[in-house]
């Protein structure tokens, strides 16, 4: 497979902060990014950017919603003590012994980048040298104190990780890869996409990290009978793994979804998928993530009448750490068969 892609869209894509809640400046620019791809956009109340490009042989206007969140894990301040140094509540769920000593941007009335910071290990007890870090063990450290820290930082403000995207070898290595990956593929999908089976409802949520409350209010407006969710999975594919905790593996192809903790995916999507991804000699591999859950369970679930609904997934090694990353063959894979999957939809056969 090629697997030439658009890095310096996806490093663009990556970079731009948007933790939950918080997603204006990557809303901004995905907009800017989409609108000359579909026919229409709108934002909802909650920020969803809904993308629709129209199907071209659609008699019984079916609609297919597709769902890539834009928010990031992140962090919001929650007090600033005597001596400037921040105290912060997590958005989303974070691997707390990766934070040690990594740098942060906090997004106040300029962008402020700060260091996390926790106790020596010179002067930890025994029993503190032994325990697992807590979120609550750290502290951001701005270098500054207290009196010109509140010049530019207030409590509610976000904070993202400060990570730049590299290439390292046949994969790509940064912060945010989840979701910020799967922005990506649905907008180059949608760049290459040029005889839609159905309506197409590209759908850039928020909040997902949170509670998949975006897609869950899309979802509601736009009643799909079709649903994809597009988002990151487990690659656990390093020493000391066992086979049956792997979930997936970098560079063994896309990922079909089967089930996550929130959501059994219908079963006619998985075939569909699978078949689809054969007959376009697309490499892929089946997930079943045990712990977690994606937007697909908003999709699946919120339309009036339920939708028949998967997700293909991009397996990543690190996630919810500092870094994360993703093979470029596995992208590329993705947006193939996502958009194989959107110009075929009407050709399999759905009531069995």
């Amino acid at each position: 497979m090629n697997k030439q892609i658009d890095i310096t869209l996806l490093k663009n894509i990556c970079e731009v902060p948007g933790a939950p809640g918080f997603e204006k400046k990557i809303r901004d620019f995905v907009l800017g990014e989409v609108e000359p791809l579909v026919d229409e956009v709108k934002v909802d109340n909650l920020g969803n950017v809904v993308a629709v490009k129209y199907g071209n042989k659609n008699p019984d206007n079916k609609r297919v919603m597709v769902a890539a969140h834009m928010d990031e894990i992140g962090f919001i301040v929650t007090h600033i003590d005597e001596d400037g140094f921040l105290r912060f509540h997590p958005l989303g769920g974070f691997d707390p012994k990766t934070l040690t000593s990594q740098r942060v941007i906090v997004h106040g009335k300029k962008d402020l980048i700060g260091v996390m910071g926790s106790k020596p290990i010179h002067v930890m007890t025994a029993d503190e040298k032994n325990k697992l870090p807590q979120l609550t063990d750290y502290f951001i450290d701005l270098g500054m104190d207290k009196k010109d820290v509140e010049k530019f930082v207030k409590v509610g403000d976000p904070i993202t990780r400060e990570r730049a995207l590299i290439e390292m070898g046949d994969c790509v290595n940064c912060k945010s890869l989840d979701n910020r990956v799967a922005v990506f593929i649905l907008l180059e999908s949608l760049r290459g996409l040029k005889n839609p089976a159905y309506d197409v409802y590209a759908t850039f949520t928020v909040q997902e990290e949170v509670g998949l409350r975006g897609a869950s209010v899309s979802a509601h407006h736009i009643n799909p009978d079709f649903g994809i969710a597009l988002d990151t999975t487990i690659a656990y594919d390093v020493p000391g793994a066992s086979a049956h905790e792997k979930i997936t593996s970098l560079g063994k192809g896309t990922a079909i979804k089967v089930m996550d903790a929130s959501t059994i995916c219908d079963y006619r999507m998985v075939e569909f998928m699978k078949q689809t991804a054969d007959k376009a000699k697309i490499k892929w591999q089946p997930e079943i993530l045990t712990a977690g859950g994606t937007d697909t369970a908003g999709v699946q679930r919120m339309g009036k009448q339920g939708a028949i609904a998967g997700a293909i997934s991009i397996p990543t090694r690190h996630l919810h750490q500092v870094i994360e990353m993703a093979h470029k063959e596995d992208i590329a894979a993705s947006i193939q068969l996502l958009t194989a999957c959107l110009e075929s939809l009407d050709t399999f056969d759905w009531s069995h």
